[in-house]
């Protein structure tokens, strides 16, 4: 294609409806039509990337290949695409207005004074299309973060008016997503907040192209036309979006109401291939019928908020479809184990992952949940955290050095077997000390990681850390029967360890769960749940025998 399309996803009424979904949904539905289709998502919150946001104000915080720390909907991009996200992916006002200020102190605006219009907007349009500008894709769609009406969303909506205007027909469009709440003392659904929200959308100049409606109950025919009718939009392109069991199901739903359908016609393109959803329909079934069933615990200090850990969960929906086992995550608060309860609190669990965070708190139990499924032989995985949790343990339990810790929790530890680099120490700005994104790691042959990554010897996994494996206590380790399997050629900071004589035990520093798709599922998820069925298998045999 001569020139790339753009579609702008609004959304309504509140904030939580699914906007990343629905923008990820048309976005594979338009891919398995063989257009090559991207995602961005815009944040309307000042701070400069979720970054530093603590995980119970925004969720999980994504990484990508090239180190950006991103909203968690990337992860969704990436999941349903399979392709690669990047920087320019994601924008937040913060770095909008970060580099707009950068470039008055430069005197780029040769003394004019700054403006929201037109200097922030145009700073917005510039980022929007980066990636159509690439040459690499047919269709960018862009999320706008928060709810029409917000004010901090105006600038966005603002300059989505300006780019609908400056593209030209057939060129962009405006999918908003709305709610059509039932009220349950009437017994019926209402369509005044959607007409009000789509009211809001065009006082900012925006008319909406597409209407998609998120419901509990299935929309009328009336009801459709009366939403085409008042909100101005065509009939056909009113699009049910009604609750379903599974993300996964969005896109099949969105193809049957014709959403992509809509979408390209409204965007002057082709209409003539049929979407190719063959392995996501495979994917679908061996996810809604599992031959077996396991439970997982999963061990965290964010546990009440699950959108903290979306992307293992997510990776463990990957991997009990491959495996045709469900899988069923049990949380469990690290800061509510202890010797004591250990016992209670992990009892009955296949399996268990040790997941990653920052700060000493809970820290203790994710200590005592290693040594548990050490000691009775249940499958492990810890990730970053969750992998130095693992080395402290070990060096606590096996290697007999009973203060052991990370200088990141105790700075001043006899025995500081995980630490920060040297080069880390002199720096004090949070944002400028982190491993992030794709690092390097080589295999040892004859591990059980190499054996889980198809013998494999050089992996690229993404990381966002700041604390390391001290490799003056290296030596000690292995000694002692702790193998690092994974190590990085370049920095020589290890990546992997594992247990040979346990049947399944893993730590590794890096984040797997973020490079985990619904056509990839990630070898240690899929090793994880397989070593977890085995295990429940011989508990089973052993209980009968």
């Amino acid at each position: 294609m001569s020139q790339t399309k753009y579609i702008f996803v609004t959304g309504g009424v509140t904030s939580s409806l699914g906007k990343g979904i629905i923008a990820a949904s048309l976005a594979k539905l338009l891919q398995a039509r063989g257009y090559k289709t991207t995602i961005q998502k815009l944040d309307p919150y000042i701070n400069v990337d979720p970054g530093t946001l603590n995980p119970y104000e925004h969720g999980e915080c994504y990484v990508t290949d090239d180190g950006a720390e991103t909203d968690l909907d990337l992860g969704h991009y990436e999941r349903f695409l399979n392709v690669k996200t990047s920087q320019a992916n994601n924008v937040t006002t913060g770095r909008i207005y970060q580099s707009v200020i950068e470039k008055e102190r430069r005197g780029e605006f040769l003394g004019k004074t700054v403006q929201v219009v037109p200097h922030i907007t145009n700073e917005i349009k510039e980022r929007v299309q980066i990636l159509g500008n690439s040459g690499e894709y047919d269709i960018v769609i862009t999320e706008i973060g928060g709810t029409v009406g917000d004010i901090e969303s105006l600038p966005y909506i603002e300059a989505v008016r300006q780019l609908l205007w400056e593209l030209g027909d057939n060129n962009a469009i405006v999918v908003h997503l709305t709610l059509v709440p039932y009220l349950s003392a009437a017994g019926e659904l209402k369509t005044k907040p959607t007409q009000h929200s789509v009211k809001t959308l065009m006082e900012s100049g925006i008319k909406a192209d597409i209407l998609v409606c998120r419901t509990e109950h299935e929309l009328s025919d009336e009801i459709k036309n009366k939403l085409a009718l008042f909100c101005n939009v065509r009939r056909e392109a009113v699009i049910q979006s009604i609750d379903a069991s599974t993300i996964y199901d969005v896109p099949i739903l969105m193809q049957e109401e014709g959403l992509d359908t809509v979408a390209l016609k409204k965007l002057a393109l082709p209409d003539t291939t049929a979407p190719d959803l063959i392995q996501w329909d495979e994917f679908l079934y061996r996810h809604k019928n599992p031959k077996h069933e396991v439970t997982i615990g999963l061990v965290g200090k964010y546990v009440e908020l699950q959108d903290s850990y979306k992307s293992i969960l997510e990776s463990f929906i990957h991997a009990g479809a491959s495996n045709e086992v469900r899988v069923n995550v049990r949380f469990i608060h690290s800061e509510h184990i202890t010797k004591k309860n250990i016992e209670k609190k992990l009892h009955g669990l296949d399996g268990i992952l040790v997941a990653p965070g920052f700060g000493e708190r809970g820290i203790e139990g994710k200590i005592e949940a290693v040594r548990y499924a050490r000691e009775n032989n249940i499958p492990f995985l810890g990730i970053c955290l969750g992998m130095q949790m693992a080395v402290i343990e070990y060096a606590r339990n096996v290697l007999g050095l009973t203060k052991a810790n990370s200088t990141e929790m105790d700075g001043s530890t006899p025995d500081p077997v995980i630490s920060l680099m040297e080069e880390q120490k002199t720096i004090t700005n949070k944002g400028g000390t982190m491993r992030l994104g794709a690092w390097d790691c080589h295999l040892k042959k004859g591990s059980l990681v190499h054996q889980i990554y198809n013998g494999t010897d050089d992996i690229s996994e993404r990381h966002r850390h700041r604390y390391e494996f001290n490799n003056e206590y290296k030596e000690q380790f292995e000694n002692a029967g702790l193998l690092t399997s994974g190590v990085n050629k370049e920095t020589g900071l290890v990546e992997i360890v594992e247990l040979p004589d346990h049947p399944w035990f893993i730590g590794v520093q890096y984040h797997p769960e973020y490079k985990s798709t619904v056509a990839n599922p990630h070898p240690l998820f899929v090793g994880l749940v397989k070593a977890a069925l085995n295990h429940k298998k011989e508990q089973t045999n052993a209980t009968m025998a």
